[in-house]
C-alpha cells in the first residue's frame, strides 16, 4: 500500500528532501543517462508542492504539481518518477492519478499541461491528456506537449 504526502518545499524535511533528489536523479540522470539541470530553481517556489508515495520508509514515487504560469500557462505536473524496483505494478497510474486529483483540488476548473517523453504518450492518453504538439528534444529525449482539460 501507498501512502501519499503533499508537501511544499518549506514543509520537506532533510530526510524527505534527500529522497525526493535521490529519485529524480536515479531516474532522470542515471538511469536514462541524461545530464540535465535537475535544480531548476522551480521546487522552492510559492504553490508548488511535491507529492511523494512511501511503501513503508522508502519513497517509491514522486511527481512536482506547479501552479499556472510556473512551467506552462496551465497548472502542471512534472518530475514524474517511480522508483525501478516498484515499476509493473501499477504504481505510475497511482502516481498520475493521484497528482491529477491534487491538482484538481488544489487548482479546480483549471486544465493540466504537462511536457511528456514521448514514448510515455499512450500512458498519459489514459488519464485524459491530449497531445498538443509536434515531438521536440528536451535534453535529447522526445517530448511532447500534452493537455488535460479540467473536469
Amino acid at each position: 500500500m501507498i501512502t501519499w504526502k503533499l508537501i511544499p518545499f518549506t514543509q520537506l524535511s532533510n530526510i524527505e528532501l534527500y529522497q525526493l533528489i535521490k529519485l529524480r536523479v536515479d531516474v532522470f540522470v542515471v538511469e536514462q543517462n541524461c545530464p540535465y539541470p535537475e535544480l531548476d530553481g522551480k521546487d522552492t517556489l510559492a504553490d508548488v508542492y511535491h507529492l511523494l508515495g512511501y511503501q513503508g520508509d522508502e519513497l517509491v514515487a514522486c511527481s512536482r504539481l506547479l501552479p499556472k504560469g510556473t512551467s506552462y500557462p496551465s497548472v502542471s505536473i512534472g518530475r514524474v518518477a517511480t522508483l525501478a524496483s516498484a515499476r509493473g505494478s501499477g504504481l505510475g497510474h497511482q502516481l498520475l492519478k493521484q497528482a491529477v486529483n491534487e491538482c484538481e483540488r488544489l487548482w479546480p476548473t483549471e486544465p493540466i499541461e504537462i511536457g511528456a517523453q514521448q514514448h510515455l504518450t499512450a500512458f498519459y492518453q489514459q488519464h485524459g491528456f491530449k497531445q498538443t504538439s509536434e515531438m521536440y528534444l528536451e535534453d535529447g529525449i522526445p517530448h511532447v506537449d500534452m493537455l488535460r482539460e479540467c473536469n
